[in-house]
């Protein structure tokens, strides 16, 4: 039985129901639209806690989002991967905040500052980790990063996780399934593999997707949503500065403003309310890492000035 049970505040409706991914997920809900404000309905059985489909703000597939370096569609870096967060602190561990895609290469294949045992596996690091974060200052999304990665190293993880998001969307795929799952709830295989099957639109055999699944918890593990090996529990992640200016950032390339900034699937990835994400806003703004107004019913934040940092150096 569907039931109306919630109203939330939008800006711009039309850009609150696109799709989340591309290609698009089956959503199992219907929504009606007024001028002001958003009346969703979805099935009852998730606030019993049967279910865990709770929809997710959509991505907006701007062009500046796209030129920034996101990618969409049905393929992704977790075919043979996870995240990769290891060998990223590895990487730029080792290298300037200037460093080009070539030195990146000629330290990972050349040099094996991350330690793999053959050849091969240093060339396809490489591959994969520039799929991943793009490592190279022309991708905005790795240019920022990189800013981010020395500004807050308490944040690394989270804003590692976010551009691997952005670029990956078999791993975007999986939040549907972990982003909304309640804190303490368990991550069930098959669901989470299901909710992975919906949203490739090629086909794929059930060994490649239990590679996806399985490559895609441990990142989910990575950031913070998982916990457990055999048995993954959802956590509660709790935002950082940096996570929180990073997702601002890819929120105003889809072009979203004052509150929808707050309301973003980037910031869905945190377990907080908006008066938290609002007050490590005011934080970041004191790093001078954004400018923000917030207060007496203002929500004003600028959050371009993480990439004029990048510029300026």
């Amino acid at each position: 039985m569907l039931t109306p049970i919630c109203v939330v505040n939008a800006i711009q409706p039309e850009s609150f129901i696109k799709p989340i991914f591309t290609p698009i997920l089956p959503i199992k809900f219907r929504r009606q639209t007024c001028r002001r404000t958003h009346i969703v309905t979805v099935d009852t059985r998730v606030f019993l806690g049967i279910s865990n489909q709770m929809p997710l703000p959509g991505i907006i597939q701007s062009t500046a989002l796209l030129q920034a370096g996101a990618r969409f569609g049905s393929r992704g870096t977790h075919t043979t991967r996870t995240s990769m967060q290891k060998e990223l602190s590895d990487a730029l561990r080792g290298l300037p905040s200037s460093a080009q895609r070539e030195d990146f290469k000629r330290a990972i294949v050349d040099d094996n500052v991350l330690g793999k045992s053959t050849m091969s596996n240093r060339i396809l690091s490489n591959q994969r980790l520039g799929e991943l974060y793009g490592l190279d200052p022309s991708v905005l999304l790795y240019r920022v990063l990189r800013h981010l990665w020395d500004a807050d190293p308490q944040g690394r993880q989270q804003v590692a996780h976010l551009c691997a998001l952005a670029r990956d969307p078999l791993l975007r795929a999986t939040a549907e399934y972990v982003i909304p799952l309640r804190v303490g709830g368990e991550c069930i295989r098959n669901e989470f593999t299901t909710t992975l099957r919906e949203a490739v639109d090629v086909r794929m055999n059930d060994n490649t997707l239990d590679k996806v699944a399985r490559n895609s918890g441990a990142s989910w593990s990575v950031s913070g949503h998982l916990k457990g090996r055999v048995r993954k529990i959802r956590q509660t992640v709790a935002p950082t500065v940096g996570g929180v200016a990073y997702a601002l950032w890819i929120g105003s390339l889809e072009g979203r403003v004052g509150d929808e900034l707050f309301t973003s699937f980037w910031m869905s990835t945190f377990d907080a309310p908006i008066s938290e994400l609002h007050a490590i806003t005011l934080r970041a703004k004191q790093m001078n890492l954004i400018r923000a107004a917030i207060g007496g019913g203002v929500v004003q934040v600028d959050a371009n000035r993480l990439l004029e940092a990048t510029l300026q150096s």
